[in-house]
């Protein structure tokens, strides 16, 4: 028997936000999917708006499973629905994403299982607030110095996800970079979809808390990187603002990645570095 997959997905006050439709559509495309044990469980936000109704009105027709709760933002809402899934794996969508490829979690599993791979990664569309669309390309060899890919195209084992304790709720922006970086540098053992299978929206809440995300990047780095080099706020400043990161510190990253991608670690580092010189540079003129 195939193994049981759980689309976690929050939500509140659909109607309010003007969202239903989005969600109707992420419902009705999770339908179609030709692999037969999907469990989509939504963790609503104690809505008040008559979301409520519009999923008791989903889960009579089979659609889904919901609990309607106060939470403290989407990744208690993520963690409370780990703890409830009964999938092997998990995946997390938002009520504005949508998995637009109908074989997608089929072949996801299938490659998981024949790889015995914790977690999956994949490129992945993302619609821009301003009305465009770009590809979001997974760039892994840059993951220990910003977000490598797109969660909404990856699927975790829920195991793991339980051993390493879970989102840490303390990052209410970037719980889930924490998390892909803890799970790299416990050395999962990852597998590439090279298919892009979903469609997101970019998070308009990091764009909007831009000082916020610099300070969780920065303790996100203190976290995960304190045993590995001494940091002070000036090195974690430049490393969080522009990728900047002190070479020793780099050197131990590079371990993380087979001895002969070590170079290209460094030039890809490099890279993401001066990249966002020059983007800092180009938001000053």
């Amino acid at each position: 028997m195939e193994p049981f997959v759980t689309i976690i997905t929050p939500t509140h006050n659909l109607l309010e936000n003007n969202m239903a439709d989005d969600f109707n559509l992420l419902i009705k495309l999770l339908d179609i999917q030709t692999y037969p044990n999907i469990e989509h469980l939504v963790i609503d936000n104690l809505s008040n708006d008559g979301t409520v109704e519009l999923l008791k009105a989903y889960k009579n027709q089979g659609f889904l499973t919901f609990f309607s709760e106060r939470d403290t933002g989407k990744f208690e809402a993520y963690n409370k629905g780990v703890m409830r899934a009964k999938g092997k794996y998990v995946t997390f969508l938002s009520c504005d994403d949508f998995i637009h490829d109908i074989t997608a979690i089929y072949d996801i599993v299938n490659l998981m299982e024949a790889n015995n791979a914790d977690f999956s990664f994949s490129p992945a569309y993302c619609r821009h607030p301003e009305g465009f669309v770009f590809l979001f390309a997974p760039a892994m060899h840059t993951v220990f110095q910003v977000l490598p890919c797109a969660r909404q195209a990856m699927f975790f084992k829920k195991s793991m996800i339980e051993k390493e304790g879970f989102f840490d709720e303390k990052f209410k922006l970037l719980a889930d970079y924490d998390l892909i970086m803890r799970i790299i540098l416990k050395r999962y053992k990852p597998v590439y979809f090279d298919t892009n299978y979903v469609t997101y929206k970019l998070g308009e809440k990091v764009q909007q808390s831009q000082q916020r995300a610099v300070a969780e990047t920065k303790s996100i780095f203190n976290k995960n990187y304190r045993t590995m080099y001494s940091l002070n706020d000036e090195i974690l400043t430049k490393m969080s603002e522009t990728s900047e990161f002190p070479r020793p510190l780099l050197e131990k990253l590079s371990t993380f990645f087979p001895e002969e991608d070590k170079e290209l670690f460094f030039e890809r580092c490099e890279q993401m570095h001066q990249l966002r010189v020059q983007a800092a540079q180009n938001k000053q003129q």
